[in-house]
């Protein structure tokens, strides 16, 4: 892993610990997925619950970039 997606994941691990932060990521494939409460960094994925109860994988190397909310 590159110094940049380290930097990367190191970061994004700080702010999905803020239960009160309100995340969107956008894929490269320009998708965008507003992450719940419920969410966690496993290894080089994003892991969620989505409204069925299914955990939802995101690769972090799929992301393009993030948007941050304060609720």
């Amino acid at each position: 892993m590159n110094t940049k997606t380290t930097t990367f994941k190191k970061q994004l691990k700080k702010y999905l610990a803020i239960k009160g932060l309100d995340i969107i990521v956008y894929l490269m494939d320009g998708k965008s997925i507003e992450l719940n409460k419920n969410r966690m960094l496993v290894k080089d994925d994003i892991v969620l619950l989505d409204k069925n109860n299914r955990e939802v994988r995101i690769p972090i190397t799929l992301i393009k970039s993030v948007d941050l909310y304060a609720a």
